[in-house]
């Protein structure tokens, strides 16, 4: 389990409205929008058939949702633990925790195969942070997520996220700026970024960053000793894969 000090001086390092951490109650309609949402993004529907009304959703399904539908990913597929990661590109507290934080769980979790880590938008700051998503998304369309990802949090002057400064960073990333400016203005990406913030308020990630680890909520921009204490745990307390054996 993740655990903080309550004294920590990161405790609501986050952007957004401050919580408790409660899982919200997802209403019907709220269920039926996440279902015609996740049928439109091609997201995994299995169990998820029959009368929206009559279906029983759960936490787990939500989860599932976000951590093996189709986006940006980084590590081992089977990885033991999956950090499901939501962030707003105008959030500061999540530029802290992408150039403090990230790169230490990239090099120690990541890179060596223990964490597989999910991104997921949750555009809350207003219609800049929703441009930028939907700007991230059609990069991600053109396989240079990340980057854009990294450029974006390096860029916070006034207007960072106009149009045309979004098609600036495509270029500079030698995106297809065609393409990607097609992708932009047409709002190809509007409703995938829409659903995740959904599901994502839903689970209870009402302010950012937020994460879900192995399911677990996890608020705020906790320094790296946070995440090292609990994904050690949740790695020690999972079963290791038994190695192939060779064919005789």
């Amino acid at each position: 389990m993740i655990r903080s000090n309550p004294s920590e001086p990161y405790e609501f390092a986050r952007c957004g409205n401050k919580v408790d951490g409660r899982v919200l109650v997802i209403s019907a309609w709220t269920r039926v929008g996440i279902l015609c949402m996740g049928i439109c993004l091609g997201w995994p529907t299995s169990g998820w058939t029959g009368e929206p009304k009559e279906k029983q959703w759960t936490r787990t399904d939500l989860v599932n949702a976000l951590e093996r539908g189709p986006g940006p990913t980084k590590g081992a597929p089977d990885a033991a633990v999956t950090v499901v990661y939501f962030t707003d590109f105008q959030c500061g507290y999540c530029r802290k925790f992408v150039t403090e934080t990230l790169p230490k769980i990239e090099e120690h979790y990541i890179r060596t195969g223990k964490v597989r880590l999910v991104f997921r938008h949750l555009a809350i700051l207003g219609d800049a942070s929703v441009h930028a998503a939907r700007a991230s998304a059609c990069a991600f369309d053109q396989g240079k997520f990340w980057e854009f990802h990294d450029t974006l949090f390096a860029n916070t002057a006034p207007l960072a996220f106009s149009a045309a400064r979004l098609k600036r960073y495509a270029g500079d990333l030698r995106l297809d700026e065609k393409a990607f400016a097609a992708c932009l203005d047409s709002k190809t990406f509007a409703e995938r970024v829409e659903a995740e913030t959904v599901i994502g308020r839903a689970l209870g990630a009402t302010g950012t960053p937020a994460f879900l680890i192995n399911g677990q909520l996890l608020l705020g921009a906790y320094p790296f000793e946070v995440f090292q204490q609990g994904l050690d745990s949740m790695l020690a307390s999972t079963p290791r894969a038994t190695p192939p054996q060779p064919r005789q």
